[in-house]
């Protein structure tokens, strides 16, 4: 529908879609020059060492499920980071076809050096927020993501109208 039949039109300054996509490229932008200038990682091999310092070893495809990425950005930030000896890979004992990835002692010192870098980021991204805000945001943030992949999960687009 459009604004000239009397209907609201898409603004595209108020479609909420935009606006995170919008908010988070700039957020990873500026990091990711930070993470790329000084680290010379990038986004996906910053990520993944995140996943594997939280979340301890996993396969390749539980990196996917956890972070969204898709296989080959995995697959690429993976190799990346274990031709500089970052991370380790090794045979799964259940699946022969996939393998563990984990930190090597040298990718969790480089995490130690890193990890204080992006909450300080984090502290300055949000720092004209309330306490409050910050905790009502995380939330919304976690509802919007439910939602999304509920929504993905049906395979149709939601009814129109």
């Amino acid at each position: 529908m459009s604004a000239d039949d009397g209907e609201p039109g898409l603004k595209l300054d108020a479609y909420l879609p935009y606006r995170l996509s919008v908010a988070s490229n700039a957020v990873s932008g500026l990091i990711a020059r930070a993470y790329q200038d000084r680290f010379g990682l990038t986004i996906p091999q910053w990520r993944l060492m995140c996943v594997l310092a939280d979340e301890g070893a996993m396969t390749q495809g539980q990196i996917v499920t956890r972070t969204f990425m898709d296989k080959v950005t995995v697959s690429r930030a993976a190799q990346g980071l274990a031709g500089r000896r970052l991370i380790a890979r090794s045979e799964h004992h259940a699946d022969g076809r996939s393998h563990v990835l984990s930190l090597t002692a040298e990718g969790r010192r480089l995490f130690g050096e890193i990890a204080p870098l992006a909450l300080a980021y984090e502290a300055a991204l949000i720092s004209g927020l309330a306490p409050e805000e910050v905790s009502l945001l995380r939330r919304l943030l976690g509802r919007l993501q439910t939602a999304a992949t509920a929504l993905a999960g049906e395979g149709e687009p939601p009814p129109i109208g």
